[in-house]
């Protein structure tokens, strides 16, 4: 009999402990106020380059976020399927034949947006409060291995805003 009262037993507690509901909790996806919201943005125009036979063009956006980074969001038009464009900030206007300032990721063909992440970071604080005074512009290469430059834009004091917050 001891033996039937300790399966018993045994039994009763196995159910217990199997039946016992989990409550699935649904992740909380809202963030904190002013948590993951940018606001704070320039932009300027990206135009396909005369007698390149292409369209390609865009904007470069520069955004600020809440730890003062800058945040550089390039969306480009007719850019060529299954191929990555190389992106570089240069050092002067447009065809002043300077330096490589930045090389940003590559741009991929198929979305006309930066491959690798959405955007790329700069982390230096005085970035974005200092973009409009930098002298310089961007490049889109038509691929790693040709360096046809088939869209670029001025950037800083080399041209004016095309928008902006206050």
């Amino acid at each position: 009999m001891k033996k039937y009262l300790r399966n018993i037993l045994i039994l009763i507690a196995l159910v217990t402990a199997v039946s016992c509901e989990q409550e699935t909790l649904d992740p909380i996806t809202t963030a904190a106020p002013g948590g993951g919201t940018l606001s704070n943005y320039v932009a300027y125009s990206v135009d396909s380059i005369t007698g390149q036979q292409t369209n390609v063009h865009g904007r470069v956006v520069f955004w600020k976020d809440n730890l003062s980074r800058t945040l550089v969001q390039v969306s480009l038009y007719n850019t060529v399927a299954d191929t990555f464009h190389p992106a570089f900030f240069v050092e002067g206007a447009i065809g002043s034949g300077a330096g490589m300032l930045t090389e940003l990721h590559m741009i991929d063909g198929n979305k006309g947006e930066l491959g690798t992440n959405k955007f790329f970071v700069i982390t230096d604080t005085e970035y974005f409060d200092t973009i409009t005074e930098k002298d310089m512009h961007i490049a889109i290469y038509l691929s790693a291995s040709d360096n046809t430059i088939v869209s670029a834009g001025n950037l800083g004091a080399n041209a004016s805003p095309v928008d902006q917050s206050n």
